[in-house]
């Protein structure tokens, strides 16, 4: 790209999708460039013109606010004679596949480190429904090190726990569509306060990510009205052997003494 098809792209990126709402006039206006390069940096990337690019940023957003009814009503309509055992399977392992493929390795070994940092408290969150991805990485992740802790999404109970939140600490945000408010306000809030916010979140992208250092973004549609986390719960699981490995020595010790506790507690069944 030419300097200004770079300066136009930062701006879109800085501004998106509200940046491709307008005319093509009033996008150079806004970013400072001529309106021949808006349409040429359109064409760069595949389209025929600024109304192709605009055609797809709407289709996006359609398919970031679609419906769980919406979302059956187009799966039946196109489904296969297939079982839906098959056509799940299959939609899982290309899921997975596209989600593995995408993803920049230094990324996630960066963001593994961050999670590694003793020095840094470690914080997650997630919406309706991935709010259960936090709780699975928290649970696991107080295993591995200490100063691991669930952040709620009642808002009632973010200042007890933001008030604590240092610079440099992690948060960890699970958001995928229909993106949620409310989780979005918190990362507001989180980065203010200096927390580093790593996102997982789908293929359309929460609003979560102009507030996120590292974002990773993970194939969830399957054959059903809901959409699919397995993809999400391989990252997580990966972020968290990651850091296992990391922090090896510190985490065996650790897990040494938790299993004598729980030997202790006679938290686990099994032969007396």
């Amino acid at each position: 790209m030419t300097r200004a098809e770079k300066q136009l792209a930062g701006h879109i990126l800085r501004h998106y999708p509200v940046a491709l709402w307008g005319s093509v006039t009033q996008l150079a206006r806004a970013a400072e460039v001529s309106s021949p390069t808006v349409v040429r940096l359109a064409q760069k990337m595949g389209f025929g013109g600024y109304p192709g690019l605009q055609a797809a940023v709407r289709e996006e957003l359609e398919a970031r606010l679609e419906s769980p009814l919406a979302k059956h009503d187009r799966w039946a309509a196109d489904a296969p004679k297939a079982h839906i055992l098959n056509r799940f399977a299959d939609a899982v392992l290309g899921n997975l596949q596209a989600t593995l493929a995408q993803i920049d390795h230094a990324e996630f070994d960066a963001a593994a480190a961050l999670l590694a940092d003793p020095a840094r408290k470690i914080y997650a969150t997630g919406g309706r429904i991935t709010l259960a991805m936090a709780e699975y990485f928290v649970t696991h992740m107080k295993v591995i090190r200490p100063q691991v802790e669930l952040l709620s999404p009642v808002s009632n109970a973010w200042p007890p726990q933001l008030i604590e939140m240092r610079p440099g600490d992690v948060l960890l945000v699970f958001d995928i569509r229909r993106y949620e408010a409310n989780v979005l306000q918190l990362v507001e809030m989180a980065a203010e306060q200096g927390a580093e916010v790593i996102l997982v979140t789908d293929p359309w992208v929460s609003p979560a990510a102009a507030h996120a250092r590292y974002r990773f973004s993970a194939q969830i549609e399957v054959p059903s009205a809901w959409d699919s986390t397995v993809a999400i719960q391989v990252l997580v699981e990966t972020l968290m052997a990651s850091v296992q490995s990391l922090t090896w020595r510190e985490t065996e010790a650790r897990m040494r003494r938790l299993e004598e506790l729980y030997a202790r507690a006679r938290f686990f069944g099994g032969r007396k």
